[in-house]
């Protein structure tokens, strides 16, 4: 995708463009807000970043031996931030472009809201949004599976599954509702883990450069999701 993304004269470069800016917009915008910008400021940050980098391009100046994608995009937001406040400039809110919905700015200030107060640096709680956002990405992308083919009810039901073992009660419960039995249940719940697991992959393929840090970008994203 980030490859995609730096053809940004092309209809799929500038949709895996903004699709990466929708996977990043709220772990950038956490980072802004732990930063201490008040939730106005921090949007105009966010979008205005997110603008300036859709109208230049600038993803094509990641490379991939440079690192990480999620780090090149922090240093970049912190090397924007740095540029606004230099030039002491009110910027148009946004670049006059939105990149998310008014709903979705509201319902990433009420999650932050909602969050129990923590201690962690805004770059701990930017990689902890990063890996939420892909993870919840997944998570839509496999119950949008589940729905196409009738099984949106059983997702629903197994969904628990995939962050842990249901007990034996549990599944019964469940087969129970269904109209199921027990074993059933749980060769689904398998079933389940693994396309889940298989689209995760999927998504944290997409925001690295070189696949071959694929296997390390999984495991830092899952002791990310956990801190």
């Amino acid at each position: 995708m980030i490859v995609r993304a730096a053809e940004t004269g092309t209809p799929e470069g500038r949709a895996a463009l903004a699709e990466l800016c929708r996977i990043y917009w709220h772990p950038l915008y956490c980072f802004a807000r732990r930063r201490g910008l008040a939730p106005a400021d921090a949007e105009d940050l966010t979008q205005g970043f997110l603008a300036d980098l859709l109208a230049r391009g600038a993803v094509a100046q990641a490379k991939a031996a440079r690192g990480r994608f999620r780090t090149f995009l922090l240093a970049s937001f912190e090397n924007f931030h740095s540029c606004q406040r230099a030039r002491a400039c009110a910027a148009k809110r946004g670049g006059g472009k939105t990149i998310v919905s008014f709903e979705a700015i509201q319902a990433a200030e009420g999650r932050f809201h909602d969050e129990a107060a923590t201690t962690e640096s805004p770059e701990k709680a930017y990689d902890r949004k990063w890996a939420l956002s892909l993870i919840e990405q997944a998570i839509a992308t496999v119950r949008r599976e589940y729905a196409a083919v009738g099984k949106g009810p059983l997702f629903n039901a197994l969904k628990a599954v995939l962050w842990g073992e249901h007990g034996a009660e549990s599944y019964a419960q469940i087969a129970c509702e269904l109209g199921s039995t027990e074993g059933a249940i749980k060769v689904a719940a398998h079933r389940l883990r693994r396309r889940f697991r298989e689209t995760l992959r999927a998504e944290v393929a997409k925001t690295v450069m070189d696949l071959g840090d694929l296997e390390d970008e999984m495991r830092y994203l899952l002791a990310a999701a956990s801190m």
